[in-house]
This record gives C-alpha cells, sequence and structure tokens, in this order.
C-alpha cells in the first residue's frame, strides 16, 4: 500500500473519507508531523525523506516545485493533485484506486492529477 502526505490544505473530509474505507491506510497529514506551515519545497523535501506521495489541491505552486526537484535530480516520490469542485465519494474512489492497485516506485516522479 502506498503511504502518502497530505498537505496542511488537503479536504479533511477526504482524508476521513479514506480512513473509513480502509482504517489501515499509512496516511499521515502535515499537521499531524508539525509541517503544518512548511513551505511547499519544505514538505516535498519531507515527503521524500520519508518515502511518502504528497496528496493536495494545490494547483498554483505545489506542481512547480515537484517538478523542480525532478530537474535538480532530487528525490519526488510522487505528487497527487486532488482537483476541487469533484464529489468527494468520487476522489475517494479514486485516490483507493491508487492506493490498493499500485507500487510506490510507480510514481516516483510523477505528477498525477485525480480525477483521472
Amino acid at each position: 500500500m502506498l503511504r502518502l502526505i497530505s498537505d496542511k490544505d488537503f479536504n479533511d473530509l477526504v482524508v476521513r473519507g479514506l480512513f473509513r474505507r480502509v482504517p489501515e491506510i499509512d496516511l499521515v497529514r502535515a499537521e499531524d508531523e508539525g509541517l503544518d506551515r512548511a513551505k511547499d519545497p519544505d514538505l516535498l523535501a519531507w515527503a521524500a525523506e520519508n518515502d511518502r506521495i504528497v496528496v493536495s489541491h494545490d494547483r498554483q505552486s505545489m506542481i512547480g516545485f515537484a517538478y523542480e526537484r525532478v530537474a535538480q535530480g532530487l528525490p519526488m516520490p510522487g505528487l497527487f493533485v486532488v482537483k476541487q469542485g469533484v464529489p468527494i465519494g468520487e476522489l475517494i474512489e479514486d485516490l483507493l484506486i491508487l492506493l490498493l492497485c499500485s507500487a510506490e516506485r510507480e510514481w516516483e516522479n510523477q505528477v498525477v492529477f485525480i480525477p483521472f
């Protein structure tokens, strides 16, 4: 199962829905790790150090910082960019497919937009 970290602005209803469906999910929230004030590059660096894919709604800056890490040859376990305004149930299902049906290394250096 994939290891995730959600950034500070990620919809907590989606997080709670994922835990309801799969209680053993390996997902931490940025605020649980003391990263609620971390800048995007710092969160991406922490995620890389801890082998966690970042889950975010941030389409403005997070994507650019993720690609910048890749261009610099720095580790980037992956970034799942989740669109806002999509029904929460749909987002939970899409994330569960990724979590349960893929391996961590598949997403290295990748930015994935959800819904697909």
